[in-house]
């Protein structure tokens, strides 16, 4: 058993760990831009750049993260994927807002964070110059494999979004050593969570690529269900949902890790004797 003041392993809160958590899906409430597939785990903009707004099925539990991998993108726009919390029931809205911010924000008890190119780290209480002057450096995905937020633990590597590897992409990307998607980019992942407080509130955090933002928003009422929200708005026009595992890492992730790190880049794994899922699993997922 972990001690009490180390973080606890995958998600789980100092204590009992986190039962196990149903797959994530949107809600079937959404703006009227939207298009989600029979899955409810794609949402899609089909017009314009806004109405763009969706919500998770469910409230999230503390600690869970709503993650989302950017699909397509739609150029003429200026914005990009908007993230947040409310704790209004998606079902119990009249009409879906325009936009998240600021119409769905206006109407009370929601957090919206909107994702830019460069700046979406929250500076640190008391060190807002030393924050925002020092460079973003991803830490090593194989050497860090576990993203650490307050009190939970969450393995980093489905957190991290993986660029299509092309001819170059040994000498350019270094996939598994740095991530250097940008975080508007194709292919990124972004990722909203609470984390519960001694005081009875909560913090929201970003998670962009396997790298916590900081707390974005502080004083949430964590005693209130607290839905996700997901603003496809803009340049972004199409996410799909990514399932994190929570508890012991499945075999077929243990696998994956063990071939990254025995290979010098992503190219290299075209030569291994793998079925080919195997080795798009590796390079890809």
């Amino acid at each position: 058993m972990a001690a009490v003041s180390d973080p606890v392993e995958l998600g789980a809160p100092w204590g009992p760990a986190l039962p196990e958590l149903p797959p994530t899906r949107f809600h079937r409430v959404h703006g009227a831009n939207i298009r989600v597939d029979p899955s409810r785990t794609r949402a899609t903009r089909v017009e314009s750049f806004a109405h763009g707004v969706c919500f998770s099925h469910e409230p999230l539990a503390p600690g869970q993260i709503f993650l989302v991998e950017i699909e397509e993108k739609e150029l003429g726009w200026c914005g990009h994927l908007r993230l947040g919390l409310t704790a209004l029931d998606p079902a119990s809205l009249a009409a879906v807002p325009e936009f998240s911010l600021p119409d769905l924000v206006n109407l009370g008890h929601t957090w919206v964070f909107a994702i830019t190119r460069h700046h979406n780290r929250v500076p640190r209480d008391g060190h807002p110059e030393a924050e925002a002057a020092a460079p973003s450096r991803p830490p090593a995905l194989l050497v860090e494999p576990y993203l650490c937020i307050e009190q939970f633990r969450i393995a980093r590597d489905r957190l991290v979004g993986r660029s299509r590897p092309g001819l170059y992409s040994h000498l350019l990307d270094q996939l598994y050593e740095l991530n250097v998607l940008p975080p508007t980019a194709r292919r990124s992942r972004l990722g909203v969570l609470f984390c519960p407080r001694p005081d009875g509130t909560a913090d929201m955090h970003i998670v962009i690529n396997g790298e916590d933002m900081g707390p974005s928003a502080r004083g949430l009422p964590v005693a209130q269900p607290l839905y996700a929200v997901v603003d496809v708005f803009a340049s972004t026009k199409s996410v799909r949902l990514v399932q994190l595992e929570y508890g012991l890492p499945s075999l077929q992730t243990l696998c994956r890790l063990v071939i990254q790190r025995s290979v010098v880049h992503r190219l290299a794994i075209d030569g291994l004797r793998l079925p080919k899922g195997l080795k798009d699993f590796c390079k890809y997922e």
